[in-house]
């Protein structure tokens, strides 16, 4: 293997900056993640813990409505209400900017990429109130410690989170034979959500090998898991299923459910062979290629299933492949990883980013991100977003694209770099002598830095 360090930041960090050197090595990199975060300090996100207070601020006032129908006091909460969903839709919008001034600023962009990759594949969100504003605080909270860590720990921390609970409606789900389901015969009943997508998204995939019989077995082992609006994460023996469930033969659970039968199952499916091949061509399709080399899915597999899943072990498989520093099929840049490298390249000041109102950040990232084809926090369904280049390669997505990278960056930027330099700070060696001229034939520095951002060398990891 030869180590390429301009590489490594285009194709596991988050683009050349004309402020940070590359990483000067595979282990360099993996001595970064393991290092304090650094910039979760400098730019902080708000932590589910502390975001659970307004989602009770919302159950309050929701309650003093019911009591109070027609009142001036109803009224007043019901203002008070849109007023905390407002603050709360402008502050994920002033996450976003925190999640892009990480990708500018950092030294140790590999846990950036990281953080959103295993955020995608955990694809979760609040689907209604509030909640629906707490996707970056679940990442803050479930994904970002545990990405470095082993991938069971990673596993119950996203699957067991309000949020994911909240999502796939678990906090409904309750056991045919539990006690809540005596006490309201027909009133309630249990849901296969949160169960299907762990074995079929989460862990083995979705040709691994369970059975709906499994499928159903977990999903009323996961009953009784639910949300507390003061502690977060809840187990309530009433809504769970009573005695013990088989899931790919073995037994969990019995006489006295709870939370450690949940996370037990997990630890078994997180070490499942069939997770190691699933995660394998994961991470090598998101990282590497859309049609990686088997041999590189092959390594990967190898170190999960002889690390149990350590994911630090599974990395450097991936950075000391071969096959991961070939350059003859990259990925297409997903929306949000073109927008953050060029914010990146043209080294944006992150109090630029977060000073600006919502409004114009509406306008500068969340809007032409929407046009490019990426909702932001918004996923279709809880399998994330597509990996596969066609999905981004469209005329609408390019269009929008180039009207970005023609616009945008201006506003950005007071002052944008000579487009002559500009080629080289963003391209390195990928600067071809075509790209060279185009940039310093355009007519305007911003026609100059646009060329260089929707080239193909600019839009390929």
């Amino acid at each position: 293997m030869r180590f390429d360090p301009i590489l490594a930041d285009m194709r596991f960090g988050c683009g050349l900056s004309p402020d940070i050197a590359p990483p000067e090595s595979v282990d360099a990199m993996l001595r970064g993640l393991a290092q304090p975060d650094a910039m979760a300090d400098a730019f902080p996100i708000e932590r589910f813990d502390t975001f659970l207070g307004r989602m009770q601020r919302r159950v309050e006032l929701s309650q003093i409505r019911r009591k109070n129908r027609g009142t001036e006091l109803a009224a007043t909460a019901r203002k008070d209400s849109k007023l905390l969903n407002k603050a709360a839709r402008q502050d994920a919008l002033g996450w976003m900017a925190a999640h892009i001034a990480r990708r500018v600023k950092s030294t140790t962009p590999l846990r950036e990429r990281l953080e959103f990759f295993w955020a995608d594949h955990f694809t979760a969100t609040g689907k209604r109130g509030v909640i629906r504003r707490a996707t970056s605080p679940y990442m803050e909270s479930a994904i970002r410690p545990n990405l470095n860590g082993r991938f069971e720990d990673l596993l119950i921390a996203a699957v067991t989170h309000p949020v994911m609970v909240h999502y796939l409606d678990q906090q409904t789900s309750v056991g045919p034979n539990s006690v809540m389901a005596q006490r309201r015969p027909g009133k309630v009943g249990m849901n296969e959500n949160l169960a299907r997508e762990v074995l079929e998204l989460h862990t083995l995939g979705v040709d691994g090998p369970y059975t709906q019989t499994d499928v159903r077995e977990l999903a009323e082992l996961l009953t009784g898991l639910t949300i507390n609006f003061n502690t977060g994460r809840q187990f309530r023996k009433p809504m769970a299923e009573p005695g013990a469930e088989t899931v790919l033969g073995k037994s969990y659970g019995g006489d006295n459910p709870g939370l450690r039968d949940i996370e037990a199952v997990l630890r078994d499916l997180a070490r499942h062979p069939a997770t190691a091949r699933h995660m394998a061509g994961k991470l090598a399709v998101h990282f590497v290629s859309d049609t990686p080399e088997p041999a590189l899915v092959d390594a990967l597999e190898a170190a999960w299933r002889d690390s149990d899943g350590d994911l630090p072990l599974v990395y450097a498989a991936l950075l000391n492949h071969p096959a991961a520093w070939e350059t003859t099929r990259p990925n297409v840049k997903q929306p949000f990883d073109f927008v953050t490298s060029a914010c990146r390249a043209l080294a944006v000041s992150p109090e630029r980013l977060l000073s600006r109102d919502p409004r114009a950040l509406n306008l500068w990232l969340y809007a032409p991100l929407r046009l490019m084809g990426h909702v932001w926090q918004k996923p279709e369904g809880p399998d994330g977003l597509q990996e596969a280049d066609s999905a981004w390669i469209t005329p609408q997505g390019m269009a929008a694209r180039v009207q970005w990278a023609m616009t945008v960056p201006g506003p950005l930027r007071k002052g944008l770099p000579d487009p002559r330099d500009f080629v080289e700070t963003a391209l390195g060696p990928r600067a071809n002598d075509t790209i060279r001229f185009a940039a310093a034939a355009a007519e305007t520095r911003q026609d100059g830095i646009g060329v260089v951002l929707i080239s193909p060398a600019f839009q390929r990891m």
